[in-house]
């Protein structure tokens, strides 16, 4: 880990834990038991870097702000968005990459 870089904890929201549940469902029904596996797996592996790595993911452009505090992990066709808090890395949702400006926006509002 670089010098100056903090590790921090993560916390993920009621809301990212539903929409990973639907995309676990989805995946089964849609590409079969494997496939689903793999993929919830591949989600847990990328918020394990979360906590010492958490700079190293872009600024999500449609929450851009000053801070640049809202980022996202692109994940094959979802977007895992997060906030970074003075204290912890919050993790906001789980959506498709191909989902509208406005409900990418919609993530701002969630609260842990």
């Amino acid at each position: 880990m670089e010098e100056g870089i903090t590790r921090k904890a993560y916390l993920v929201s009621g809301k990212f834990r539903v929409s990973r549940k639907h995309i676990y469902n989805y995946t089964l029904d849609t590409f079969g038991y494997f496939q689903a596996e793999r993929y919830y797996n591949k989600i847990g592996e990328a918020l394990s870097t979360l906590s010492e790595f958490y700079l190293m993911y872009p600024e999500c452009r449609h929450l851009a702000t000053q801070g640049r505090i809202y980022r996202n992990i692109v994940l094959d066709a979802h977007l895992i968005i997060y906030r970074i808090t003075s204290k912890r890395i919050e993790v906001l949702d789980i959506i498709h990459s191909a989902s509208s400006v406005h409900k990418i926006r919609g993530t701002r509002k969630i609260r842990l």
